[in-house]
């Protein structure tokens, strides 16, 4: 699957810390971007990040294991 490709998994990553980085900027005292919204999206590149890691995790065991059992 594509989603195991470790390219794709560095790209969610990135992406994610971008996220997770602009809702740290908006979060700051000076933007009149709501609070609540700017927690949303540190939370969504928070996830982002994680869900990234979680694959690389499962990427390194599916070719662990299909190297056994292949």
């Amino acid at each position: 699957s594509f989603l195991l490709e470790r390219e794709m998994i560095i790209g969610l990553g990135v992406f994610g810390a971008i996220i997770a980085t602009t809702g740290n900027f908006i979060l700051r005292p000076k933007s009149s971007f709501p609070k609540c919204y700017a927690r949303y999206v540190i939370f969504l590149g928070y996830g982002l990040t994680w869900t990234s890691v979680a694959l690389f995790i499962i990427a390194g065991f599916a070719t662990a294991y299909a190297d056994i059992l292949g």
